[in-house]
């Protein structure tokens, strides 16, 4: 049998988790916002016309940060249309996805939803068509107490107290040219700059997300993100980075190695922001977030009815193999937690999301919402500077795969240990050895596995069945722990200090 191993040290803790990593996203588009979250008629629907089988699900996925309200929707909206009075909100056509959007739902809806499902906003402002002006105003709307125009608007729509929404988002992938608003390096620069210069003098209490790349493959990779962070990098706090991964070769082995992909993507920016950083003898440090991430393939070219309003839009059905490399990506975010502090799992409910719904009826979870529940509410705290030795396998795509892709988390009081891994060989078990070496006194207390599945095997309204299971306790001497990786398999080992 193949062996792997890792060795972990209490007093080497690699970062502290920003718990943000665990975001998620809700974007106008397709049945995120109506049908997802807001669904009036719905049984389950509150006063406010929101389902509370979603939010149900949301609060086990435990998810700290929603970003909305796009996305590309984002930069042919305005604010505006999206609060006041619903009766007197236009309808207009919503040119990034060629739909109708109705305005019964925005800013405000939204920050009521996330006290609901406890979580917070991170909003981004629209600076495809629109600038500073229309951002600050929006921060100001948001955040001001009272006694200006926008904050006393906000008050007079029934909201007196402010939002207070800490993380503001510039724009979205102005880089593309599919983009409302698109824009060269230079421009958006100076158009993020100034944005972000006005809304923290507007409030001070705020942090911003510079966009990077739509995605590593964009023709303008580095060079966009050395010339953006150039003209706005004492201005802003985050550089925003984009990922989607699919399997249309049907290639499983390299599928489940893209986050190799991830994590070279993830080492290429924070080279350009320390660049940045060294070229202008600054103090300040750009972190990243990685605040689009997630399989995307499977609905990719579905028919869409032009003009219609909230329509079955991007509804990827995940299988096995991809719930394997959703946990493969959000391992490889938490592996560089000293400088990604923000991710958002794109998106959460309905458009490539963990969560489904049926209008009218039922909320299910999709295969991917288990690894990502199981990391956000156990990866908590401080990562461990693993030494994971693993034996490796080539694939079509990538050489030098690791079997076993693992790592650790302990909490702030250094009271639980959690130990997650995954196996993405196809066909072989590992045994799988840890040496827990000054971690006096602890237990294991549970053992989750996923594996067994067939790799396109999906959940559906009707029936889950690929979901976690209880697996036995693995061997372990208060020193070494010893335990079985089955082929292509999810893993989760929690241990405790004994009471």
């Amino acid at each position: 049998m193949k062996k792997a191993k890792m060795s972990l040290v209490s007093e080497f803790t690699g970062a502290k988790i920003d718990e943000r990593i665990f975001g998620s996203f809700i974007e106008h588009l397709g049945r995120a916002v109506y049908g997802g979250i807001f669904e009036p008629d719905h049984p389950t629907a509150d006063e406010d016309g929101f389902r509370q089988d979603v939010i149900e699900k949301v609060k086990k996925l435990n998810v700290p940060i929603v970003r909305y309200p796009g996305g590309n929707f984002v930069s042919g909206y305005n604010w505006e249309d999206g609060v006041g009075p619903v009766e007197l909100r236009p309808k207009k056509l919503e040119l990034a996805w060629g739909v109708t959007e109705p305005n019964l739902f925005g800013t405000n809806e939204f920050a009521k939803w996330c006290k609901k499902a406890n979580t917070s906003p991170m909003m981004a402002v629209n600076l495809g068509l629109r600038g500073p002006e229309e951002a600050r105003n929006l921060v100001e709307y948001c955040n001001h107490k009272g006694g200006s125009y926008w904050s006393d608007l906000r008050r007079s729509h029934g909201y007196e107290d402010p939002h207070n929404i800490k993380l503001w988002c510039l724009g979205n992938e102005m880089d593309g040219d599919w983009q409302i608003g698109h824009k060269t390096a230079y421009e958006y620069g100076r158009t993020a700059a100034e944005a972000a210069k006005v809304m923290k003098w507007t409030d001070n209490s705020i942090e911003t997300v510079l966009c990077g790349s739509a995605s590593r493959d964009m023709h303008t990779f580095g060079e966009w993100e050395a010339t953006t962070l150039d003209l706005a990098y004492d201005k802003v706090d985050y550089l925003s980075l984009h990922i989607y991964f699919g399997n249309h070769e049907n290639d499983t082995p390299s599928f489940l190695a893209k986050s190799m992909k991830m994590d070279e993507f993830i080492r290429s920016v924070i080279c350009i922001c320390d660049y940045i950083k060294a070229k202008k003898r600054s103090k300040h440090t750009v972190n990243l977030s990685f605040d689009e991430w997630n399989v995307w393939y499977h609905s990719n070219g579905a028919p869409v009815e032009k003009w219609s309003t909230a329509p079955h839009q991007l509804e990827d059905i995940y299988n096995f193999e991809d719930a394997l490399l959703v946990a493969l990506m959000l391992m490889t975010l938490l592996k560089h937690a000293d400088r990604v502090k923000i991710g958002c799992l794109a998106q959460l409910v309905n458009v490539i999301a963990p969560i489904m719904t049926e209008n009218g009826g039922a909320c299910w979870e999709q295969t991917i919402f288990y690894p990502f529940m199981h990391l956000s509410n156990y990866g908590r705290g401080y990562t461990l500077d693993a030494r994971v030795i693993s034996p490796k396998h080539d694939t079509k795509e990538f050489t030098d795969v690791p079997d076993v892709e693992a790592i650790a988390t302990m909490s702030e009081d250094k009271e639980s240990l959690t130990i997650f891994a995954v196996n993405r060989n196809m066909d072989e078990d590992v045994l799988f050895d840890v040496s827990l070496l000054d971690f006096d006194n602890f237990e294991v207390i549970e053992c989750i596995e996923m594996s067994g599945y067939g790799i396109k095997e999906e959940n559906s309204a009707i029936a889950t069945p690929v979901k976690p299971f209880n697996a036995p306790k693995p061997d372990f001497d208060g020193k070494n722990l010893t335990t079985n990786l089955k082929a292509l398999s999810w893993n989760v080992i929690r241990l405790a200090k004994r009471k």
